[in-house]
């Protein structure tokens, strides 16, 4: 009949589901489980097998009088145990037989207290810019002092006041062009000199009289990411991937702009992973961009896409005494043509056709979603092929523990761009293992692999680092 709308049948789209087997960390004396906060516990770390661990780690403080008491308080109190309930594992605690496997040491020499004055003199000062300077001096200046006493230490605690955090946590000016600056990517720059890794925490995040109104983590889970974030910075390995074949090596490669200059890139480099989830920060060179002219995301140039390659096989060399012989690079956004070429080409030249390689662009998205039948959301580690592309499910139902432990819908991850060896379920077994290995915590597993997810945070605070010093390659400097 004229006039009635035709029926059109929507169109076939091939789906293939696969669930991929959740990866095993490895502990002490080869113990492996899946969940960081049970191997630990068991086992004990694999800093224990590989020659990393330390019986004594010597934490230093600078806060406040009552900020530095209470720091080193809530240490001891959290090494003797906390308990969890029903969703949150307990922290069994940490000496030499329990937990992290070792022992905290305290000195009076490696305290030092910020003094009301001092405060004063900062949060008085009238303009956003001077007063940041002004607290970025004053915890530099304490910090020369506790890394300069003739006293071991290997870890240093930074307390911040709430009343400096509130009022120089960041500033905002022009210097050439807009510069924004964060207080805790700054000291991390000046404290890298020094060669002593920190943690900057907030007084009142140690005092807790509010936790209940501001949500703060329980202490069970507060103590698990303190002493994980501890016993890596000082230098210890928590866990290490298993699975992963050796001689990899994963790159994760992302952008940000000098301070003050809207004119140039500069690519971070932001965990060079050999198998056993070493990690190192490298900094390229400045390279011109310009958002309007060459698009919205960054592509290196040739040049400079070798020179990555190159410095990052020299350092997996000078650390891992030998050669990768696979090579594969994470970035979040399409390769460019030039980007191909430098990166296949230096691969070529530093390790020979035999090598393979995989650049791989991956991006969270909500494009596409799977709904599983039932009240909870696709298992995690469920690979996704719909006509053509690839999807992985990162965060998922855990069928082990029963329950799905984040509070928001789960995104897949997909595969936007590869070139190179490997087909998509490698790439994503080694994936879902990378995300896994985030030591400023000891959670289940992140969204992202690790190359991506810290790659932006390094270059956050790799923007504090001044163009003719070279950056610090251990990562627990940018923790």
């Amino acid at each position: 009949m004229a006039g009635r709308p035709r029926f059109v049948a929507p169109p076939t789209i091939d789906i293939v589901t696969q669930w991929l087997d959740e990866p095993q960390l490895s502990f002490h004396d080869d113990g492996t489980h899946d969940d960081p906060k049970t191997g630990v516990t068991l086992y004990g770390p694999v800093g224990m097998s590989n020659g990393t661990h330390r019986e004594q780690v010597h934490v230093g403080f600078i806060g406040t009088e009552t900020g530095t008491r209470r720091a080193r308080e809530l240490l001891e109190q959290y090494a003797a145990g906390v308990a969890g309930d029903e969703n949150i594992t307990p922290f069994p605690g940490c000496d030499k037989a329990t937990g992290y496997r070792c022992e905290l040491e305290f000195s009076d020499k490696t305290t030092q207290a910020v003094t009301t004055n001092e405060l004063r003199d900062v949060v008085d000062t009238r303009k956003s810019r001077d007063r940041f300077e002004a607290a970025l001096a004053l915890l530099d200046d304490k910090f020369r002092i506790v890394t300069s006493r003739d006293a071991p230490l290997d870890y240093v605690m930074v307390v911040i006041p709430d009343e400096l955090y509130r009022r120089a946590r960041a500033a905002d000016y022009r210097d050439g062009g807009p510069v924004h600056r964060d207080l805790r990517r700054a000291f991390k720059s000046h404290a890298m000199v020094r060669e002593r890794p920190t943690q900057l925490i907030r007084e009142s995040t140690i005092l807790r009289p509010d936790a209940a109104a501001r949500s703060l983590d329980h202490p069970a889970t507060v103590a698990w990411n303190l002493f994980t974030g501890l016993y890596f910075k000082a230098g210890c390995t928590p866990w290490a991937p298993t699975g992963i074949a050796s001689g990899s090596c994963f790159i994760g490669v992302s952008f940000y702009r000098p301070l003050g200059d809207a004119r140039h890139m500069r690519a971070a480099v932001a965990q060079a992973f050999d198998e056993l989830g070493n990690g190192w920060v490298l900094r390229g060179d400045e390279f011109p961009w310009n958002e309007n002219r060459d698009g919205r995301q960054p592509h290196l140039p040739a040049e400079l896409a070798a020179d990555l390659i190159e410095r990052s096989v020299r350092r997996y060399r000078d650390e891992v005494n030998t050669l990768p012989s696979r090579i594969v690079i994470h970035k979040q956004s399409h390769y460019s043509e030039e980007e191909r070429r430098g990166f296949a080409d230096a691969i070529r030249a530093q390790l020979g056709n035999s090598a393979s390689f995989d650049l791989v662009g991956l991006r969270r998205t909500s494009d596409v979603r799977l709904l599983r039948e039932g009240t909870y959301p696709p298992l995690r580690g469920t690979l996704a092929q719909i006509a053509g592309r690839s999807f992985l499910y990162s965060t998922g139902f855990l069928p082990h523990v029963g329950k799905y432990p984040h509070g928001h819908v789960p995104a897949p991850i997909e595969i936007i761009d590869h070139h190179g060896d490997s087909d998509p379920r490698r790439i994503f077994e080694e994936v879902l293992a990378l995300t896994k290995l985030n030591w400023n915590s000891a959670g289940y597993a992140e969204t992202m692999p690790i190359t991506l997810r810290f790659s932006g945070l390094v270059g956050d605070v790799l923007r504090e680092v001044p163009s003719d010093r070279i950056p610090h390659p251990r990562y627990a400097f940018y923790m």
